[in-house]
């Protein structure tokens, strides 16, 4: 794993959509009570009316939509429309939750509000645009605990990991990112067990985002789920940290005598971006 400028490394790209559930105080608002509570918060609501921003962000946000600009980034918000709810339905075998159980009526009008960040076209091929993006991220992430605050929001759903949890906690969990630079990986990447026959395993997703790479390892005999989110979670925490993997490695493990064993895809032949992760125990 490579060391470098850990801002870069936490917050590389732009981050997909998100979606919170919105407190009582502000379900069944009227759209100026909603923009003026935005601008209060320092968020520069502009009213987007029609299609704006594209049919797919018309599919996905409902009105009233507004543009939500903090610093440098600015994102597509309003209440979740069907795409974006059926994105999110945490009976969807592919979505995960984190110790969080949703409201029966979360789908109802006006109880899930999605917000889309917008592409900065003026960062595209423009010379120390990288140097740029982790400031980005961070006003993105800012704006993120903002929003949670405004809305009151019960919970909250992240795109990238599919993952529903507790809004509070994220926020906590997001602050403390920002002031401290240790990413909340339980918050932004989802442990996903599989089953491969004989066999059970277990991957991560949404862990690219931050690192260019996922993680999966095949869960030794005995092991239980807990035990290999422990360990997984602190392989995704050093990438998220010091970057992708870049050579095969064997480490020592959590326990006395026990290693991990680290397989990066092979650059030349191998499209893959999952690092296989193999455990195990000296004789």
């Amino acid at each position: 794993m490579d060391v470098g400028n850990p801002d870069a490394l936490i917050l590389p790209v732009p981050p997909e959509p998100f979606a919170l559930i919105v407190g009582a105080a502000m379900q069944g608002g009227s759209s100026e009570a909603v923009e003026t509570a935005l601008r209060r918060m320092g968020l520069r609501p502009e009213r987007v009316e029609g299609e704006g921003g594209g049919a797919d962000v018309a599919a996905r946000v409902a009105a009233p939509r507004f543009r939500l600009t903090f610093g440098a980034v600015s994102v597509l918000a309003g209440p979740a429309a069907g795409a974006a709810l059926d994105l999110a339905d945490p009976d969807h075998p592919s979505t995960s939750l984190l110790a969080a159980s949703l409201p029966r009526r979360w789908r109802e009008s006006g109880a899930c509000w999605v917000f889309i960040p917008e592409r900065d076209p003026r960062s595209d091929g423009v010379p120390g645009a990288s140097t740029v993006q982790p400031t980005r991220m961070r006003e993105f992430f800012k704006m993120m605990v903002l929003l949670i605050d405004l809305f009151d929001a019960s919970h909250i759903f992240w795109s990238p990991a599919r993952l529903w949890s507790d809004a509070p906690q994220f926020r906590a969990s997001i602050a403390e990112m920002l002031a401290s630079g240790m990413p909340p990986v339980l918050h932004l990447v989802a442990f996903r067990r599989r089953e491969n026959g004989a066999d059970a395993s277990m991957g991560t997703r949404g862990l690219v985002l931050f690192a260019g790479q996922e993680l999966e390892a095949r869960i030794p005999v005995g092991w239980t789920v807990a035990e290999m989110v422990r360990r997984l979670s602190r392989l995704a925490l050093d990438m998220m940290l010091n970057g992708p993997v870049q050579h095969a490695r064997t480490m020592r493990g959590l326990e006395a005598g026990e290693w991990i064993e680290l397989l990066p895809p092979l650059r030349s032949t191998d499209h893959r971006s999952t690092v296989i992760v193999e455990f195990g125990r000296d004789s």
